[in-house]
């Protein structure tokens, strides 16, 4: 009796998870778009355009989810989230997919009941100072005003390295990265600190960017990327392998120069193949057409194409590959087969 109990317990939990995985993608279908949440504004990784078009690293991500998902990479609207907002956003259903750089950590998996898909860029935090504070080391910085922003995960990062350190600090409380530009150019603080990646994005932006240092200290583990809710796991699958699909793609050689003609075809290699939808079911699996992961890609080129063309060495960005390499060029980047 009390197996039985307990088994018809488990199919009922077992339907009611299976409905609450499938009803993101149908309202996504629906409503004809995927609505995707990004930062506020930030060079490289989110921001408009002259035209207000959205453009970034971040933003790529969420226009290769909806190609995968309506062949259409125009099919996505794109709601700015701050630190403190986009948490909210994403738990209430205002936005389908958080694509903004947010760091994976535990409290936010289990706690705040979110599932992260995966790392699209490895990053830490540093320090940024005007080269005339004459400081070398993020240790000399006793006393300093801190612009920090609020919400994020750079509050108690700064808090246990000053602490560790044996130095008082003063924080200086901002929303938004543009109110941290804007204060820390103003003099309001002495240092900006956040993500290494965002605070190279802000300097790049400024009209004298020689004039600011980056630190050499990097004090956290910040491993960033899209998340999705808990309990949603068809869904969660969608945008896991849409960014597996990338980066895979140019680890394999796929580039959006000749995916038009290596999907042409049956190619010799069987992976290549299941990835462009030439052979296999894998479309089938997540509910997507056959040639999703293609679509995925040719929306703005494979992992590789959209770091340079966004925030690479030869952008005003200037970010190195590094960590974010291929696994086959030192790097952390290494997707599942695709099988």
């Amino acid at each position: 009796m009390k197996k039985t109990v307990l088994f018809g317990t488990l199919a009922v939990a077992g339907l009611t998870a299976a409905a609450a995985s499938a009803a993101t993608l149908d309202d996504v279908k629906a409503r004809g778009h995927l609505n995707c949440g990004v930062v506020t504004g930030l060079a490289g990784f989110g921001a408009p355009d002259a035209n207000g078009v959205w453009e970034g690293f971040d933003v790529d991500v969420c226009r290769a989810v909806a190609a995968a998902i309506f062949g259409d990479k125009d099919a996505v609207e794109f709601v700015p989230t701050t630190g403190e907002t986009r948490f909210t956003a994403l738990s209430s259903g205002e936005i389908d997919l958080l694509a903004r750089n947010t760091t994976w950590t535990m409290s936010r998996d289990t706690d705040l009941k979110f599932d992260f898909i995966g790392v699209n860029y490895y990053d830490g935090q540093g320090f940024l100072i005007p080269k005339s504070l004459g400081v070398t080391s993020a240790k000399d910085l006793d006393g300093a005003t801190v612009c920090i922003q609020t919400g994020t995960t750079t509050e108690l990062n700064l808090a246990d390295f000053f602490r560790a350190n044996n130095i008082s600090y003063q924080p200086v409380a901002v929303q938004t990265n543009a109110e941290g530009q804007q204060q820390y150019l103003a003099g309001a603080c002495d240092v900006y600190t956040t993500d290494a990646s965002g605070l190279a994005a802000t300097r790049a932006t400024f009209e004298a960017p020689g004039d600011h240092v980056l630190l050499p200290e990097i004090i956290s583990k910040e491993p960033l990327g899209p998340l999705v809710r808990h309990g949603d796991n068809e869904w969660g699958d969608i945008a896991m392998w849409t960014l597996n699909a990338l980066i895979a793609a140019e680890e394999l050689g796929i580039t959006s120069a000749n995916i038009a003609e290596m999907s042409a075809a049956p190619t010799n290699n069987p992976e290549v193949n299941r990835i462009l939808g030439t052979e296999g079911e894998l479309g089938a699996m997540i509910g997507l057409s056959a040639d999703w992961a293609k679509n995925a890609i040719m929306a703005g080129g494979n992992y590789g194409e959209i770091f340079e063309r966004n925030i690479g060495e030869n952008t005003p960005i200037g970010l190195a590959r590094g960590l974010n390499a291929q696994w086959t060029d030192g790097g952390l980047l290494y997707s599942p087969p695709f099988r």
